[in-house]
């Protein structure tokens, strides 16, 4: 699973398809601009709640994490483009899961 960022247009897409930022949004909304990266604001907040929404599909998992996966991957990102891999995000999650199990 390929995560790409513009960062001129704020667009993110996995795998080709653009993140919908209205989802998260609708769980809670931190930035009605939509995404950022590379600090930890409200876009960047928004988006590391869009991702994880995305790659859960579950609201409860996304609310109770995005918040320390924005601080370990979302603001990290380069201040530009930018295409990662998923799989670190992805079995970050995995971890997390397995704490609450």
């Amino acid at each position: 699973m390929i995560i790409k960022g513009n960062f001129k247009t704020r667009e993110v897409t996995i795998d080709g398809k653009i993140l919908d930022p209205a989802p998260s949004q609708r769980l809670r909304n931190h930035s009605p601009d939509g995404y950022n990266w590379n600090y930890g604001g409200s876009g960047p907040a928004q988006l590391a709640l869009a991702i994880l929404l995305e790659l859960t599909q579950d609201k409860f998992t996304a609310l109770k994490w995005y918040q320390e996966f924005k601080w370990k991957f979302i603001a990290t990102l380069p201040k530009a483009d930018f295409e990662y891999d998923s799989i670190d995000w992805i079995e970050w999650i995995e971890k997390k899961k397995e704490v609450v199990a």
